[in-house]
C-alpha cells in the first residue's frame, strides 16, 4: 500500500513478488499461520483481492484512472472474481460426486464400476490455484503501467481471464453421470459381497485423532502374521493415508450406521489398540470376542482405563499387566486377562554388554505432556533439558539421540518451546563437535562413506517414492480404493528398500554425531538399536527398551522419591531414577561404560520377563494361540445361541408377554426374554442376520 501511495512502481513490484512468495511458502510448510489469517477475515481470497486493490490505487495514483488500461484491470479483476464463484460449485460437486461411502486398501470392488477421477492436481489445492491465475494479468498490468505498453496489460488480462475460463472448462467434463462414482447402497453391497467371500475372522478395528496412526500403524506388522483372516476397519478417512504399507485389507467406514449394517457375522475376534467413543459401533457385534489389545505397555492411568471392562478379554503383555489391573481395581477381573507378549519387540536387538561404538550412544526419548498438567506426564519440561546438557558436558564423550513423541506440543506451548530449546542444544553442540580436532579426522576419514550413505539413502527414498505412487495411483480416494490391491513382489521390495534404508540413514551420520530424529523415520525401534542405554519417563516406551536388556534411566518428574516412585512404576524397579536436575545421570554412563559398574544388570533381566513375559514361545506364537483360543469361544457362544433360541420353539407362537410369563419347562420363553431385553428393537439401522449384529427379537426367534 505504501508503494502504491508513494507512487513507485518498482518497489510496489518488488513487494507483490514477497507476498506471492511468501503466500506459497506458508502453504507449502502447512503453517499454522495459514488457518489463523484465515480466522481473522485475511483468508487466501482476500489476500489475493486486496492485491488487486493496492494495483488499482497504484494506477489511480499514477494518474491513469481515466486511461483505457484502468477500466481493463478493474474489468478483469471483477470478471475473474466472477469465475470464482463457478469454480468453486465445480470442485465441490465433483468432490461430493466423487465421494464413496468408505475408503479401502487390499479390496477388490470389481462389483461395482469406479469410473476415473480428475487428476489429483486439479483438485489437490484448487482454490489456490485458481487464484494464482491472477499472475498474467498483475504482472502484465504492472509492465503497462511502468512503460506505457498497454498492450502488455491486455494481453496478460486476456490470459488469466482464459486460464480462469479453461479450468472450469476441464472440471465440467466430470461432472456428468458417467464420472460420477458409484451410489452408497451400490458400494456397500459390493463390499458386503467382497466380505461374504473372503470372510475375515480376525479384526483390528482402529480410530482416533490425526495424529494418532501410530497406534495402528505398530499392529500391521503382527495383523499380517495373526492367525486366520485378518482385516483392518478404520473410521477416519484422514488416517488412511497414514496407515503404512500393508498386504492386510483395508476398510475405512466413517458413517456409524453403514458399519452397523455390514455382513461381520464371520469375524471371531475383534482388537481395540485405543479406548474411543466410536469402539461402541463395532462392540455391540455379539458374534465376535471383543480384545484391548492398547498401543503400549506402561504404568500409565491409561493402561487401566475403567473402559476397559467392556471388553470380553484384555490382552498385557506380561504378568505386569495383569497385576496392574488387579491393584487398581477398575473392574476388570483377573480370568479376563491373557498375557501374550509383545510381537511388536521383535525387531529389537538384545545387548551383549558392550557398547556398539567407539563412545556410548544414549536416546533421550521423553513422551509428551498429556492431557492435563500433571508434572508426572513427561520429564520434558522439567527435566528434559538438565538431561540433555548432562549429556552433553559428559567427561567422557557421548552421543546423544533425542526422539521427541510425535504428540509433543500439541497442547502445551512450553513443552513445544522446551522441545525447539533441545533440538537447538543438539545442533549447536553438534556443530562444537565437528569443529574439535578429534573429530574433525574421523570425519575426514569417513566423508567417502557417509557421503555414500546419503546418496544411496536420497535413492532408496526416490524408489520407496515411487512404489507408493505405483500402489496409490489414483487422484482421489475413489481411485485409490479401485486400484489399491495387494502387490506381494511390491510389497517385499519396499521392506527390503526399507531395511537398506534405515541402514543407510544411520551410515550417513557419524558415530560420534548428536542427532534428532523426528518423523516416522528411523523408527524408536532402530533408534533403540543405535543405542547403548536411554533416558526417559513412564511410558510404553521404557517397557519396550527393557526387551533390549540395556541399562536406562527413568525421570521422577513429580518428585516422588526413589521408593514410592518404584512402588508405584513397575517399569522403573531396574532403572536409574532421575530427578529433575539429572544429577543422577553419572550412574547411567558408569553402567554403560563399565559392566562391573552395572548393578542393575540382574534385575532388567528379571524385570524384562515380569512385564513383556517369556522369550519362549515367541510373543507372535503367545499372541496366535490367544487368538485361536479366543475364536473358539466365540464359535461356541455362536452355536450355543442358535441351538437356545433357534432350535427350541414351542410348537405354537405366542404373544410375547404370555410367552415371557407362561413356563415351557425348557427355557427358551426365558431367553427370549432375556434377548429382547438385550436388543434395542428400536433401531432402525440394524440388518437381520442370524443371531447375528442387530438382529431383532423376531429375527432371533
Amino acid at each position: 500500500m505504501i508503494a502504491a501511495l508513494l507512487p513507485d512502481i518498482w518497489f510496489f513490484a518488488a513487494a507483490t513478488a514477497v507476498t506471492y512468495i511468501s503466500d506459497w511458502y506458508l502453504h507449502q510448510r502447512g503453517s499454522y499461520l495459514v488457518n489463523r489469517l484465515g480466522k481473522v477475515r485475511a483468508g487466501l481470497s482476500i489476500r489475493f483481492l486486496l492485491r488487486q486493490l493496492m494495483i488499482i490505487l497504484l494506477l489511480a495514483r499514477l494518474d491513469l484512472a481515466e486511461e483505457p488500461l484502468f477500466y481493463a484491470a478493474v474489468a478483469c479483476f471483477l470478471l475473474f472474481y466472477g469465475l470464482q464463484a463457478p469454480h468453486g460449485a465445480l470442485t465441490t460437486l465433483i468432490r461430493l460426486r466423487r465421494s464413496l461411502p468408505i475408503v479401502t486398501r487390499n479390496v477388490d470392488l470389481h462389483a461395482v464400476r469406479i469410473p476415473d477421477g480428475p487428476p489429483r492436481h486439479m483438485l489437490h489445492r484448487a482454490s489456490e490455484k485458481m487464484l494464482h491465475l491472477d499472475l498474467p494479468a498483475v504482472v502484465g498490468v504492472l509492465i503497462a503501467a511502468g512503460t506505457g505498453e498497454d498492450l502488455v496489460g491486455y494481453i496478460g488480462a486476456a490470459a488469466t481471464l482464459l486460464l480462469a475460463l479453461g479450468y472450469n472448462a476441464l472440471l465440467v467434463p466430470y461432472l456428468r453421470r458417467g464420472r460420477r462414482a458409484p451410489s452408497a447402497p451400490a458400494v456397500l453391497k459390493a463390499l458386503d459381497t467382497w466380505l461374504g467371500e473372503y470372510q475375515p475372522t480376525v479384526v483390528l478395528y482402529f480410530s482416533g485423532s490425526s495424529e494418532s496412526a501410530y497406534q495402528g500403524n505398530m499392529w500391521l506388522d503382527t495383523m499380517a502374521a495373526v492367525e486366520g483372516r485378518p482385516l483392518i476397519i478404520m473410521r477416519e478417512r484422514n488416517l488412511v493415508s497414514q496407515l503404512a504399507d500393508t498386504s492386510v485389507p483395508v476398510i475405512c467406514v466413517p458413517a456409524g450406521t453403514h458399519l452397523m449394517n455390514l455382513d461381520l457375522s464371520t469375524v471371531r475376534v475383534c482388537l481395540y489398540p485405543a479406548n474411543v467413543g466410536k469402539n461402541i459401533h463395532m462392540l455391540r457385534v455379539p458374534t465376535a470376542k471383543h480384545v484391548f489389545i492398547g498401543h503400549g505397555d506402561s504404568d500409565k492411568l491409561a493402561s487401566v482405563n475403567p473402559y476397559s471392562k467392556v471388553y470380553d478379554e484384555v490382552w498385557t503383555a506380561g504378568r505386569a499387566g495383569r497385576d496392574r489391573y488387579a491393584l487398581a481395581d477398575v473392574g476388570v477381573r483377573d480370568e479376563d486377562i491373557v498375557e501374550v507378549g509383545r510381537p511388536q519387540l521383535a525387531p529389537i536387538e538384545s545387548w551383549d554388554g558392550t557398547t556398539r561404538n567407539p563412545i556410548p550412544t544414549v536416546l533421550y526419548a521423553p513422551t509428551w505432556e498429556g492431557w492435563d498438567d500433571n508434572p508426572g506426564n513427561t520429564s520434558l519440561l522439567l527435566a528434559g533439558e538438565n538431561i540433555i546438557r548432562r549429556l552433553l558436558a559428559a567427561e567422557n564423550p557421548v552421543r546423544v539421540i533425542y526422539k521427541p513423541h510425535p504428540f509433543t506440543g500439541i497442547r502445551s506451548a512450553k513443552a513445544k518451546a522446551v522441545n525447539a530449546r533441545i533440538q537447538n542444544l543438539i545442533a549447536t553442540s553438534a556443530q562444537k563437535r565437528a569443529a574439535e580436532p578429534r573429530w574433525v579426522k574421523e570425519a575426514a576419514d569417513a566423508a567417502e562413506g557417509h557421503a555414500a550413505a546419503k546418496a544411496e539413502t536420497a535413492r532408496i527414498e526416490a524408489r520407496l517414492a515411487e512404489l507408493s505412487q505405483a500402489a496409490r495411483a489414483g487422484g482421489d480416494e475413489s481411485d485409490e480404493s479401485r486400484v489399491s490391491l495387494a502387490d506381494p513382489v511390491r510389497q517385499a521390495e519396499i521392506a527390503a528398500l526399507r531395511a537398506e534404508l534405515n541402514d543407510a540413514y544411520w551410515r550417513s551420520f557419524g558415530w560420534w554425531e548428536h542427532i534428532t530424529v523426528t518423523g516416522a523415520q528411523p523408527k524408536l525401534y532402530d533408534c533403540f538399536n543405535q543405542s547403548d542405554a536411554m533416558a526417559s519417563d513412564i511410558s510404553s516406551v521404557v517397557s519396550d527398551f527393557i526387551a533390549s536388556g540395556k541399562p536406562y534411566a527413568v525421570t521422577d518428574s513429580a518428585e516422588l522419591g526413589a521408593e514410592e516412585f518404584k512402588r508405584q512404576n513397575t517399569a522403573v524397579r531396574a532403572a536409574v531414577i532421575l530427578s529433575n536436575d539429572a544429577s543422577e545421570i553419572d550412574a547411567l554412563l558408569q553402567a554403560v561404560s563399565d559392566p562391573a559398574n552395572d548393578p542393575l544388570a540382574e534385575a532388567r533381566h528379571e524385570l524384562k520377563t515380569y512385564l513383556l513375559g517369556p522369550d519362549e514361545p515367541t510373543s507372535m506364537e503367545q499372541f496366535n494361540a490367544a487368538v485361536v483360543a479366543l475364536a473358539a469361544k466365540a464359535e461356541a457362544r455362536n452355536v450355543g445361541v442358535a441351538q437356545r433360541v433357534g432350535g427350541q420353539q414351542p410348537a405354537a407362537p405366542l404373544p410375547d408377554a404370555e410367552a415371557a410369563s407362561s413356563g415351557t419347562g425348557d427355557g427358551t420363553a426365558e431367553v427370549i426374554a432375556e434377548v429382547d431385553a438385550a436388543v434395542d428393537p428400536d433401531e432402525p439401522d440394524a440388518p437381520e442376520a442370524d443371531a447375528g449384529i442387530g438382529a431383532g427379537p423376531s429375527a432371533l426367534r
